[in-house]
Formats: structure tokens, sequence, C-alpha cells
């Protein structure tokens, strides 16, 4: 899950619970280390690096990215977590893989809700249902009657378990009142290269994913999964215009770990919010797919008990868990 996706665990009082958990130190000048949980390349390493680089430009301190990966993730979060809380080590990295690993893990090592301080939003994304050409629907509707009508063809493939595509397949069998098959695979191109050639008929994952073989006429996205409609694919309708009541998106993050002095936190907010706003760094998220967010610790803290308390439900009912 290169890019690419939400019981509320009590998110509003991070702030006062993350400050009374390990004394801080004041802010060194030193280098900031940016730790991206994941490999080098893709929308979520480059992110941290226009991220690293405002933050060096706005705090006037060198700023490095450290792709440290392992376990999902787990490994980098961890490493964060473990930091001392002083502004010198910081996460970026999916709102889902803090808040969804922490609920389908059985050990992640880690809590977002008091391991963590929030810093800002960065940069959103959503999901796509996209089908092949050879099935011969054009819509939603025309999908959900193709399915009921031939269940023991309808699968779908995903980039991943345990995944917002995953959980987004299993809503959207429940929905549709039949148990389709999940076909998981390791990453999206695989799975959209299949449904293009039709050896699968349905795809779940990033919208930027499937856009170019959709506007190339190989596949069709039926719908994608935010509140609104993708600005990359407006013609396309959202999955409740299609009168299918779910909704996912996702979005990358900054955090620190829980403890970081408020007014260190209020600097690497702003730094993050000067640099989403201009335009060419609009431009560059464009070309990943993902737009510009922004917004408050607060605000960055409400998203994640929003997204927890969406799919919290979901995944419970799924019984999906992690044991190792």
């Amino acid at each position: 899950m290169h890019r690419r996706a939400m019981l509320s665990l009590g998110f509003g009082a991070l702030g006062a619970a993350a400050l009374g958990t390990r004394t801080s130190a004041q802010t060194p000048s030193g280098t900031i280390k940016i730790v991206f949980p994941f490999s080098p390349g893709g929308p979520g390493d480059a992110v941290s690096r226009m991220v690293a680089d405002s933050i060096a430009s706005v705090l006037d301190r060198p700023a490095i990215v450290d792709n440290r990966t392992g376990a999902d993730g787990r490994l980098g979060i961890n490493f964060v977590k473990n930091a001392t809380a002083d502004g010198s080590t910081l996460l970026v990295t999916t709102g889902p893989t803090m808040w969804l690993m922490h609920m389908v893990h059985a050990n992640p090592g880690f809590d977002p809700t008091t391991d963590f301080a929030p810093i800002a939003q960065l940069a959103s994304y959503d999901f796509a249902i996209a089908v092949a050409n050879t099935i011969g629907v054009k819509t939603m509707s025309e999908l959900v009657a193709w399915i009921r009508a031939n269940p023991s063809k309808a699968s779908y493939g995903i980039p991943g378990a345990g995944t917002i595509p995953h959980f987004t397949g299993v809503r959207l069998s429940k929905l549709i009142g039949v148990d389709m098959v999940r076909v998981v695979y390791r990453g999206s191109v695989p799975a959209v290269n299949d449904v293009i050639s039709g050896q699968i008929p349905i795809v779940v994952t990033t919208s930027a994913d499937c856009l170019q073989q959709h506007r190339a006429g190989n596949l069709r996205i039926l719908a994608t999964t935010g509140n609104q409609r993708s600005p990359f694919a407006p013609d396309v309708p959202t999955l409740r215009e299609s009168a299918i009541d779910l909704v996912g998106d996702a979005w990358y993050a900054l955090w620190a770990p829980a403890g970081t002095p408020p007014d260190t936190i209020a600097r690497l907010n702003s730094a993050a919010v000067q640099m989403l706003a201009k335009d060419d760094a609009k431009q560059r998220l464009k070309l990943l797919g993902l737009v510009a967010a922004g917004g408050t610790p607060g605000q960055l803290a409400t998203a994640m008990t929003d997204a927890t308390a969406l799919w919290g439900p979901i995944i419970k009912e799924t019984g999906y868990r992690i044991e190792q």
C-alpha cells in the first residue's frame, strides 16, 4: 500500500494526556529527522521530502527523511514513539497506518492516542471501484445487478490484506448482499493488470492507481469513495451518489512523539501549512494523485476520531486480526 482508506479513541484529549507522558527538553538546533516507515519512492516518500524541505526552510534547521522500513510500518512508527519528544524526530505516514493497524494487529507496539501528538494533515486521497471492460457494466447500479446475477464470478482484487480497500470490499459485499470472493495482491499494479486482462472483474484500490488506465479506456472506474467527487475524475460519481452508503478516504499526516511541547508543535504545524498553501506544492501533490490538506493539530485529531468511528465497527464485524 504505497499510496494509499478511518470507535472513538479519545483523540480530542490527546494533547493534555500526551504532555504528561514524558519530560521534554528544549527544542535542539540539530538536524530534524522525518521518519517515513516505508521504502523510498511513491507518494508518501515524496510528501515526506516536501515536508522536510519546508521545515528546514521555515525553522532554519537541517531536515532529512529516514526511510525506516519493516513490519508493515511498525518499525518506523515505534522508532518515533520512543524518540525524545523535542521536535527532532517526526513521523509521516497515512492515517490508516496509524488507526487501522492499531485495530487489526494484536500487538502493534503503539497506541495512536497516547504515544503521538498530531501536527497536521498533509495530503488526502480516495479509493475507487473499477471494473473490467469484459463484464460490460458502466455504472454502479449495473455492477450491483451483475454481481447479484453472477455471484460465482463476483471476485474483487485488493492491494493487500488489512487495508482500506480490503474493508471497503467487505462492506460493499454486505451492502449488496453477495459474499464476493476477495483476491489479495501484493500492491495495486498486479491487481489492476488482472482487471485489465479480464482475470478478475473488479478491483478496489486507490483512485490514482486506476486513473491512467481509466482514461485510456482499459478499465472503467464506476465510483470513488470520498465525500466529494475526486478532482482527478470529476465525471465519476461517489458511492453515495450511486446509492451505496459507504465513504472512505485517507490521508498522509505529520506526527511527533507524545509530550512534544505545544510551541514546538505549533512551529512544525506552521511549516507544514505554509508549504501546503503554495501553488507549486499543490501542483506537485496533484501529480501524485493527492490533494493538499493542512489544518490544525486538533483537526488531525478529529479526523482520526472520525475515521476510527467509521471503520471500527466494520473491521470488528469481519473478525480480521493479525496475531503475529
